[in-house]
């Protein structure tokens, strides 16, 4: 999600690490923009999470009409255009 996220705003990651140590650096220049932060971990995390949506489709009828490569690219968007409306507010 996090590797989507940045390629939408052009920026390609190279990966480094593993697990809590992994941290994405921007390869342009070398600045490390993505890394773990243990304080917003869950006390009972897990490492896999599943969603079934079946119940949803069976009860509701309802099937999904959004990819989540394409949530990703749309979460992206939205955030990028709060910043731009805060800039302006801000600015004026």
């Amino acid at each position: 999600f996090v590797q989507w996220a940045f390629e939408d705003v052009g920026i390609d990651l190279d990966w480094r690490g593993t697990g809590i140590d992994e941290k994405g650096f921007d390869r342009a220049s070398g600045k490390c923009l993505v890394e773990v932060d243990p304080r917003y971990f869950r006390p009972t995390e897990v490492d896999l999470l599943l969603g079934d949506p079946s119940k949803a489709r069976q009860k509701l009828g309802w099937r999904h009409e959004t990819s989540v490569r394409d949530l990703a690219r749309e979460m992206v968007q939205a955030d990028l255009e709060v910043m731009r409306t805060e800039t302006v507010a801000k600015d004026a």
